[in-house]
């Protein structure tokens, strides 16, 4: 494809409230440095500025972030082309350039043109996806942050009971079930559900679903239970703070709820969705997740440089006798992260992918690392469906294991027998 020529470019230090714009015209050497604010009219005046300085001809915009108010603002001016640079990248740059380590944003602004225009060749431009995977991967990422909420107030909760009412840990292991809610809510302390009468707590967990033989242990538990404390401190502040997290629990769920409803209903709208569903282990939470990494752009990734970009590719450090191997460490995380789930949730799913975890596992790797290793494979599976839009097919791929004889048929075929 031929290299656009750009009639001027920019390098853009953004922050929160204020930007620091560095400007060059093409053909000039002579640099513009001045401040622009986050503000919608501000960037939406700036540039119109632009297009009319430049007659709309196209303008470089090197900026440090890849998502974000200012890319999506800069989205909707048709004649910039975002370059966006990698942060750890740039650092390094800025060292070569300013051993000292001294730092401005108007200085950052010149460098990010500079390094911007020096590599081009290195550094594509940034091409938006569709809005419906874009949408797809804002819902994926915003539904495993609640999940982490969830697990953090689980936890909290879990340790305010272990602290004062640990017995309800044991009637009830699922935390965030609406049967735990209801109890602490009616008895929040182990004495009040003890004076409770036999038959109004019978009537709770008949209503419930709780068998009949599990209800009457239980209530005979409650009855004899021994209270861990009595400090009065304790038994006025816990439970209230137990309450407090109980609601949060369930407006949490409630949220992960309505997110997975909206992930189904954009996931089911892609012309890719049947590519994805197909895989072993998939399901309705990683398949979204896997056709959101790879988009629609075909001339995006290859298996290699999804390999390399996801993080799943290892790197190599040599200098002379040494030799060191090991998983990236700058990439994006909740990316490599998709496939290594999606590798894992396989294994009960997929033949192959079982033999060549075994296969791995008896070479005496980890468990994480032939997980590592098989989302490797993984990724060139997935690779090629996408690219072909074709259905996983187990068999046809055990066929091509089998053609190239592969060490894991062995394991394979001992699976069978």
């Amino acid at each position: 494809m031929r290299e656009p020529k750009f009639a001027a470019w920019v390098g853009l230090d953004w922050a929160d409230k204020r930007h620091w714009v560095c400007l060059c015209p093409q053909g000039s050497d002579q640099m513009e440095s001045y401040p622009l604010r986050q503000r919608p009219e501000a960037i939406r005046d700036w540039l119109g500025g632009l297009r009319k300085r430049f007659e709309g001809r196209p303008v470089a915009v090197v900026v440090e972030q890849s998502r974000g108010a200012l890319l999506y603002a800069l989205m909707e001016c048709p004649l910039v082309t975002i370059i966006p640079v990698n942060p750890k990248s740039f650092a390094n740059y800025r060292k070569a350039l300013r051993v000292s380590g001294a730092k401005d944003d108007c200085s950052d602004a010149e460098l990010l043109l500079r390094f911007g225009r020096e590599h081009r060749r290195r550094l594509p431009e940034w091409r938006p996806e569709t809005p419906g995977v874009r949408a797809l991967r804002l819902l994926a990422e915003q539904r495993r942050k609640l999940v982490h909420q969830r697990t953090a107030v689980s936890n909290r909760l879990r340790q305010l009971l272990k602290e004062y009412f640990p017995q309800v840990l044991a009637w009830f292991p699922e935390l965030s079930s609406r049967m735990l809610r209801e109890f602490l809510t009616r008895w929040p302390t182990l004495e009040k559900a003890r004076r409770a009468h036999r038959r109004s707590l019978e009537k709770f967990f008949r209503r419930h679903r709780r068998s009949a033989a599990k209800t009457q242990t239980t209530v005979a538990e409650i009855k004899r239970a021994v209270a861990l404390t009595h400090d009065e401190a304790v038994l006025a502040v816990h439970p209230k703070l137990a309450g407090i997290s109980l609601r949060q629990l369930q407006l949490l769920q409630e949220a992960i709820g309505q997110l997975e409803e909206e992930i189904r209903t954009w996931f089911q709208r892609q012309s890719d969705a049947f590519v994805f569903a197909s895989f072993p282990g998939a399901g309705e939470a990683l398949a979204p997740r896997l056709l959101a990494a790879f988009g629609t752009d075909r001339d995006r990734f290859d298996a290699v440089r999804m390999q390399c970009y996801s993080g799943i590719a290892p790197v190599t450090e040599s200098s002379g006798d040494s030799c060191w191997v090991h998983h990236r460490w700058i990439c994006p995380k909740f990316l490599k992260q998709t496939f290594y789930e999606f590798a894992e949730c396989s294994l009960p799913q997929s033949a192959w992918a079982h033999a060549f975890y075994r296969y791995k596992r008896q070479g005496g790797f980890s468990h994480e690392k032939a997980v590592r290793a098989l989302a490797f494979k993984w990724n060139r599976v997935l690779t090629r469906c996408w690219q072909d839009r074709t259905t996983y097919s187990e068999e046809t791929y055990q066929q091509a294991l089998r053609r190239r004889h592969s060490p894991v048929i062995a394991f394979l075929d001992t699976q069978t027998e």
